[in-house]
């Protein structure tokens, strides 16, 4: 469906939900593992998906076009992801860096992580990131998004997300390097 059509299917009451419905299927998928990247907990990764598709459906009538849909929902997801994140560090009263070091040591015993040693490897060297480094990381390195793309998900310039994105893979490479 082409995205004119599409918002106005979304923000019109007779079509909203039928609109809606094709939103979530196409975009899903693509979300949980952006939420995911993130949160790392497979359960907690489906609420934060439910709430950013709450949001999503509750405040369709707000958006106004500026950029595309699929960027405004990783705007959203990736807003609640670090909501989600600080909530649970401030429940626990531990540093984001202390949670999600627990997080990626939790991996080891999810039926839904996959990965072997060297993702967990990497897994760990990516909880040392601060949580918008890491959400930029994930962006151009596991979505292969354009720094432009990005741009319009976090509302930062694209000279800052180079950097950023410069800073964490430096990041990671010295963690590696030191924990190899």
């Amino acid at each position: 469906m082409e995205k004119e059509t599409l918002l106005k299917e979304l923000q019109h009451p007779e079509t909203r939900e039928r609109a809606f419905s094709e939103l979530v299927r196409d975009y899903q998928e693509r979300l949980y593992w952006h939420i995911r990247r993130m949160v790392l907990n497979h359960d907690d990764t489906d609420d934060v998906l439910q709430n950013t598709f709450i949001k999503v459906y509750k405040n369709i009538d707000t958006f106004r076009g500026d950029s595309a849909v699929y960027s405004w929902m990783y705007r959203i997801a990736t807003n609640e992801a670090i909501n989600f994140l600080q909530k649970q560090a401030n429940k626990y009263r531990i540093s984001n860096e202390e949670l999600r070091a627990q997080l990626v040591n939790n991996l080891v015993s999810d039926p839904y992580f996959d990965g072997d040693a060297i993702q967990l490897k990497l897994q760990k060297a990516l909880a040392t990131l601060p949580e918008k480094q890491l959400a930029v990381f994930n962006m151009r390195y596991y979505e292969e998004m354009k720094y432009e793309e990005i741009s319009a998900v976090t509302d930062t310039s694209v000279g800052a997300l180079k950097a950023s994105y410069h800073h964490a893979v430096k990041k990671i490479q010295e963690y590696l390097k030191q924990n190899g």
